[in-house]
C-alpha cells in the first residue's frame, strides 16, 4: 500500500498487455490510495481500449492520439474518429503525439506532418495535448513556435529536455512532466531542469509499463510507482512529498479540466 495518498499519475498505459494478469489488482490499490490516472493512447487501437478501461473506473481518464512511432499508419479518417472520441466525458486530452528521432520507426517527414495535423486538430477542438519528444526538441520547438497562437495547451511528457529547452517550452505555456528517468543517477542535466520548473507547471507520471524509477528500476513499471518520482522531486526541490503530491494533483486537475 502506498504511503502518499492522492497522487496523480498523468501518463500510463494500463491497457498494455503487460497488465493483463494483475490489472484489476493494480487499479484496486490505486483507488484505495485515492489516485488519479490518465491512460494514454499510442495508436487508434490503444486509444479505443483506453477509453473502455476509463469507463469502468472513476479515477481513470483517457487520452487518444497517434504516437510518432505509428505516424506511418495515420489514416485520413483518423481525425474524424479522434474528434468523436474527444467528445467523450472521460477523454481529456489528445495524445501522445510528437516526434521520435531516437527510434525513427516512421520517416521523420511523416512524423512531422502527422504531428502538425494533430496539433491543429487539438487547437480546433480546444483540447490539451500530450507531447512525446525524443531526440527531436529542435524540430518540435520549431513546429510549435511556427503555430504561434494556434498552438494548443501542451504537456511535455516524460521530459528529457535540458533547462535551456525547458525554458522555451515554458514560454510557450507548456506543462512539464517527469517520469522515472529523472530519478536515475546519471540524469544530472534532467534533474537540474526539474529543480527549476515553476511548481504550477509541474506534473509527475510513470509512463507505465516503461521506465520504472529507482529503486524499482528494471522491473515492469506501474502507476503505484509514481510515489518514487514524487519523493525524489520533493527532495530535489526542498519540499515535502505530501506538498508535491498536492500541487501536482492540483496542476493535473486544472490542466485537464477534471471535475
Amino acid at each position: 500500500m502506498m504511503e502518499i495518498k492522492g497522487l496523480f499519475d498523468t501518463h500510463a498505459h494500463l491497457n498494455d498487455s503487460r497488465f493483463d494478469e494483475d490489472r484489476e489488482e493494480v487499479l484496486r490499490e490505486m483507488e484505495e490510495a485515492g489516485m488519479l490516472n490518465l491512460c494514454v493512447g499510442a495508436d487508434m487501437e490503444s486509444s479505443r481500449t483506453g477509453i473502455a478501461l476509463a469507463e469502468q473506473h472513476p479515477g481513470l481518464y483517457a487520452a487518444v492520439g497517434v504516437h510518432p512511432h505509428d505516424a506511418s499508419s495515420f489514416k485520413e479518417t483518423d481525425p474524424e474518429q479522434l474528434t468523436f472520441w474527444l467528445s467523450h466525458p472521460k477523454v481529456v486530452a489528445l495524445g501522445e503525439i510528437g516526434l521520435d528521432y531516437y527510434y525513427d520507426l516512421s520517416p521523420r517527414e511523416v512524423q512531422r506532418t502527422v504531428f502538425v495535423r494533430q496539433l491543429r486538430l487539438a487547437h480546433e477542438l480546444d483540447v490539451p495535448v500530450i507531447l512525446h519528444i525524443r531526440d527531436a526538441h529542435g524540430d518540435a520547438i520549431e513546429i510549435m513556435q511556427r503555430l504561434g497562437r494556434d498552438l494548443p495547451r501542451c504537456i511535455v511528457h516524460c521530459s528529457s529536455a535540458s533547462w535551456e529547452s525547458t525554458q522555451i517550452y515554458l514560454k510557450m505555456g507548456c506543462m512539464i512532466s517527469y517520469a522515472g528517468p529523472v530519478t536515475f543517477k546519471r540524469s544530472v542535466r534532467l534533474q537540474e531542469a526539474a529543480r527549476q520548473v515553476p511548481e504550477d507547471r509541474l506534473l509527475i507520471e510513470t509512463d507505465s509499463p516503461y521506465l520504472a524509477p529507482e529503486p524499482v528500476r528494471g522491473r515492469r513499471n506501474d502507476p503505484r510507482n509514481v510515489q518514487y518520482i514524487c519523493r525524489f522531486l520533493a527532495e530535489l526541490r526542498g519540499v515535502t512529498p505530501e506538498y508535491l503530491c498536492a500541487r501536482t494533483r492540483e496542476n493535473g486537475i486544472r490542466f485537464f479540466g477534471l471535475h
